[in-house]
């Protein structure tokens, strides 16, 4: 495994020099910190999580252009009343045009509303929680985002952290497959074995870089094409 110096100046030549890669890392806002995150109001937890399920698999710009009538149609993403969603507002939501008409997503917009005020109870606000969980153990609220979300396991869940501030890797196809030049894991599989290991680079990158994680898996990512 190459030093994090290294990885950073394969992106450079990939990018075309050192000003150009910070242009691009520039692009795009770092993380909040823990207080930031703790003010985020738990329905846009809901609503940002809806926007990356409705996104899988599907042309963002669209969604981006459609999501006015998301909001309404989901009447602000108040975790409360969705977590309590009655068949006829589900139906209503099924015929709602200016919505993606997809009754599994939909579907998990319910439980994604039940799993953030479980969070709530436990932890004050789900903000708490996300704003608190220790940024060195990120495959640990993946597998919760999988386990207890609904539609939140792979990349969904790591925009959507990513999305609302959390320090946070994505692992993108460009990222794993600079994992494997790395020697970090031996295939593309995101096993138990693989994740560990894939957190254990990070947190080691990140320590000696001094950058965070957005910046190292988008480095990551530059540095392979």
């Amino acid at each position: 495994m190459k030093s994090f110096e290294d990885i950073e100046a394969l992106a450079i030549e990939k990018k075309g020099g050192a000003a150009q890669l910070s242009a691009l890392l520039a692009e795009h806002n770092g993380p909040k910190t823990p207080e930031e995150l703790e003010t985020i109001g738990d329905d846009r937890w809901l609503s940002m999580f809806t926007k990356t399920i409705f996104q899988a698999g599907f042309s963002w710009k669209v969604i981006e252009k459609k999501w006015p009538g998301f909001e309404e149609a989901f009447e602000g993403f108040d975790t409360a009343r969705l977590a309590f969603l009655l068949d006829e507002a589900f139906e209503a939501l099924l015929n709602n045009k200016a919505i993606v008409r997809n009754a599994m997503k939909i579907k998990s917009v319910q439980a994604n509303a039940i799993f953030l005020r479980d969070l709530a109870e436990a932890h004050g606000s789900a903000s708490k929680f996300f704003a608190r969980y220790p940024v060195e153990d990120q495959i640990g609220l993946m597998d919760i985002l999988k386990k207890r979300g609904s539609r939140l396991g792979g990349n969904s869940g790591q925009y959507a952290l990513r999305f609302m501030g959390k320090e946070t890797f994505i692992l993108s196809r460009d990222v794993v497959n600079a994992l494997i030049r790395e020697n970090v894991i031996g295939n593309e599989s995101m096993s138990k074995k693989n994740l560990i290991a894939i957190q254990e680079a990070f947190n080691h990158w990140r320590s000696t870089s001094g950058r965070s994680l957005n910046e190292i898996s988008r480095i990551l990512a530059f540095s392979v094409g």
